[in-house]
């Protein structure tokens, strides 16, 4: 009943099927990680002691970056806690490490422009 290009193409078919169902699941990964991430911008962020520290302003991998005054401080994501309209830093901050962290992802980011037209990067 079967014949060889029969079986094939079930074959195919049924591979094309497990793919298509697999990237699904990886695409709905993807979006919780995304909305996740999405959820912890433009939230002011406190320290243990309810200190405001500053304001979420992006996310650089696994590192929250913060807007404090002038500075930018990147806080690594495992060291932020949901606490509903604000967010929390568990634990102390290393001022230098975060604002290293920090610079890096503002130099990499931003592009200052002269008023000569011309492109300056990350200054």
């Amino acid at each position: 009943m079967y014949t060889r290009r029969s079986n094939i193409l079930l074959t195919t078919i049924g591979s094309i099927f497990f793919f298509s169902r697999n990237k699904r699941k990886k695409d709905l990964e993807l979006e919780k990680i995304e909305s996740y991430k999405n959820d912890l911008l433009c939230r002011f962020v406190l320290d243990g002691a309810g200190r405001k520290i500053g304001e979420s302003v992006a996310i650089d991998k696994d590192v929250l970056i913060i807007k404090s005054g002038i500075k930018y401080l990147g806080v690594p994501l495992i060291h932020i806690e949901n606490a509903g309209k604000t967010l929390l830093v568990k634990g102390l901050i290393e001022q230098d490490k975060a604002e290293l962290m920090g610079e890096k992802w503002r130099r990499e980011s931003f592009k200052d422009i002269n008023f000569k037209g011309e492109e300056k990067d990350g200054v």
